[in-house]
């Protein structure tokens, strides 16, 4: 052989070998997870009211509300809502999908086996030139029977980063089910204390429409003894309607989130309404964690980790894209048995076969090119919407703290206006019994009392649900790093 060929052959396959060294490092980038730099919040939801009261956990935040029935609801909620039942199915169907392209990186082996029967043709090319041999049977019998491989060498990681890309997609799967399981725990708090808040306020409705079934009494009896008009009992008679057309708009409201929380707890409407029925207090609202920075509700947020895990994987899936500028190498065997007689698993019968094989893109007019732009592209969309997340989510805390505090705030002013709207109400009652005012001005203090005794419970009520807000907005309602065991808990 001439010496240069020989050397230059030597060279050529140790840079082959280097090469596919250097290559068994997964192309492609490396992911760095985002930082974000972002300032403290600047709304604390922390109230005079509940500044020395112990908090409840962010995991079962609703247990803070001291209401036994309110923590009954949510957790049967948790336990039967479908919504919730589907996301559990979707990170089934993600971490089946992970577990398929980690499974590419393994060799494969099937088992074949064969029988076939065919009467040859006389007239073919094969059958013309048997058909003269001595003995020669038209009918032929084929038995094959054995096992085969085959294995993908990922020398350059595609298969491992498609697997890396599944995994990501599997947690951000994980971590949608855990924004769900937010979402339900929230919603069946909201609802229930909404329908405490109806219940409420339908019973400041019927207790208005007995005072001013009194004072229409009282402005009858007048009337009877010649001391009042009968403009006045219209008016009277007036409010005492006026006090009675509060209740169905309070009824509706108060059917449709009865409704609702039994659609939320995986029921037909109207399965737990008897249950719900009893007239209980709207739930104080608990103290809420003041102490939060945007590092917790990163860590908690669900949306946020979500799509954090959906741009690690549009990152892996760039290494993918990559990897198809680069040559595939692959190998396969077969061990099996081939006979046309009875003599299947005999020595001769044996035909063992063994191969490698090598696919390389050269030429593709660009297709490649175009598949890692497109992946670059979709990282890029990936790393926006992971940016918009964090930032919608601080809007949802800060916004969500506003609301609280300012809430709580307008029950204390709209109390103290009740308060006082009491006592002028029954002094203007005596001043008309004694013939000093008007009847007007005894209607006119009742309408504004029954105006402010229906605004203090709906303004108690929407602090009770601007607390739940709070809590969705820091994510509360789950264990972060155990979405998986959540969805096992689930199951069992």
């Amino acid at each position: 052989m001439n010496p240069n060929i020989h050397t230059f052959t030597k060279s050529a396959v140790s840079s082959l070998i280097l090469s596919a060294i250097l290559a068994a490092c997964a192309v492609g980038p490396d992911y760095n997870k985002p930082k974000d730099d972002l300032a403290p919040f600047h709304n604390k939801p922390a109230t005079e009211a509940s500044a020395n009261a112990e908090q409840a956990s962010l995991d079962q935040w609703w247990t803070g509300f001291n209401d036994p029935m309110l923590t009954e609801v949510v957790q049967r909620a948790l336990s039967q809502n479908l919504d919730l039942a589907a996301s559990i199915a979707r990170v089934r169907q993600a971490r089946a999908a992970a577990s398929g392209a980690g499974a590419a990186l393994l060799p494969s082996a099937d088992l074949d086996a064969s029988a076939t029967y065919e009467r040859q043709s006389t007239r073919g090319a094969l059958g013309s030139i048997a058909s003269a041999v001595p003995g020669y049977s038209r009918g032929i019998h084929d038995y094959t029977v054995g096992p085969a491989a085959s294995w993908e060498i990922d020398l350059f990681g595609g298969l491992r980063r498609a697997a890396g890309a599944a995994r990501a997609e599997a947690e951000a799967a994980e971590a949608d089910q855990a924004g769900t399981r937010i979402i339900v725990a929230a919603d069946a708090a909201d609802a229930y204390v909404q329908i405490r808040g109806y219940q409420s306020r339908l019973a400041v409705a019927k207790q208005q429409i007995a005072d001013d079934d009194h004072l229409l009494h009282l402005v009858h009896e007048r009337y009877d003894a010649g001391a009042a008009t009968g403009r006045e009992v219209a008016q009277a008679e007036a409010l005492w309607k006026q006090a009675k057309a509060s209740v169905p708009p309070l009824t509706i409201g108060l059917e449709q989130q009865l409704n609702r929380l039994d659609v939320l707890m995986g029921v037909q409407p109207g399965t737990y309404a008897h249950e719900l029925g009893q007239v209980r207090e709207i739930p104080a609202v608990p103290p809420v964690p003041a102490n939060n920075e945007p590092t917790d509700m990163l860590r908690r947020r669900p949306d946020i980790i979500a799509a954090e895990r959906r741009l690690a994987a549009s990152n892996e899936r760039i290494g993918a894209a990559v990897s198809d500028y680069y040559p595939k190498f692959s190998l396969s065997g077969a061990l099996g048995f081939e006979t046309v007689s009875n003599h299947l698993f005999s020595g001769q019968a044996f035909q063992p076969v063994g191969g490698g094989a090598i696919r390389w893109r050269l030429f593709d007019f660009g297709k490649v090119d175009a598949e890692v732009a497109q992946a670059k592209g979709s990282n890029a969309e990936a790393l926006a919407v992971y940016r918009q997340s964090v930032l919608k989510a601080a809007e949802d805390v800060e916004d969500s703290v506003t609301v609280l505090v300012q809430t709580q705030l307008r029950v204390n002013e709209v109390q103290d206006q009740v308060n006082s709207l009491v006592r002028a109400r029954d002094l203007s009652e005596q001043a008309y019994r004694a013939g000093s005012i008007t009847l007007t001005d005894v209607l006119d203090a009742d309408s504004q009392l029954l105006t402010a005794r229906d605004e203090v419970d709906s303004s108690r009520a929407n602090a009770a649900r601007a607390a739940v807000g709070v809590y969705r907005a820091l994510g509360g309602g789950w264990t972060p790093g155990q979405a998986g065991k959540q969805v096992a808990n689930y199951d069992r």
